[in-house]
């Protein structure tokens, strides 16, 4: 693993030919670079298992839905069925 001064990483990832072909049709079919099509394919990725990237994505998914105070999603107890 090689880490630069900009805090990017480095890491070698093999690909089977008829994925590699079909990654290079797609980047020039887009005018992409395969870097940028693993960028979006990883944010995808970790979007789709609900895992952040930055600070700010971490800090407003750690934000609580219900406010500590509010007593609306806190189910109540109930009586026991002897005692009504």
């Amino acid at each position: 693993m090689v880490t630069k001064t900009d805090g990017s990483v480095r890491k070698l990832i093999e690909f089977d030919g008829e994925t590699w072909r079909a990654l290079e049709g797609l980047s020039r079919d887009s005018l992409a670079s395969i870097q940028e099509l693993a960028d979006e394919a990883f944010r995808d990725l970790l979007k789709k298992h609900h895992r952040p990237v930055t600070l700010r994505e971490a800090l407003k998914a750690s934000a609580r839905v219900i406010p500590a105070n509010d007593a609306g999603g806190i189910p109540r107890r109930l009586k026991p069925k002897g005692k009504r």
